[in-house]
């Protein structure tokens, strides 16, 4: 019993194990935040990448991109 004792005690003392813990705890709290986040957004984010699937096909079925397009209309008539 004296060594269970002695030995929690040296835990207790050891501070590189407290600041594991604690770097553990805040890591759980994050991982725990962005899954709550990404549930909580889950239809918003899947439109969201939807728009940008279609975006990016039409972009390489276009052969060019969506920048520049349009120009040269309306120049030199008149």
């Amino acid at each position: 019993m004296n060594s269970i004792s002695k030995n929690l005690r040296a835990f207790a003392a050891d501070e590189e194990g407290i600041a594991l813990t604690e770097y553990l705890i805040l890591l759980g709290l994050l991982v725990g935040g962005v899954i709550a986040t990404v549930g909580l957004a889950g239809d918003s984010l899947e439109g969201a990448w939807t728009s940008w699937s279609t975006f990016w096909d039409g972009i390489g079925a276009g052969g060019g991109g969506g920048e520049g397009e349009g120009e040269g209309e309306g120049e030199g008539e008149g």
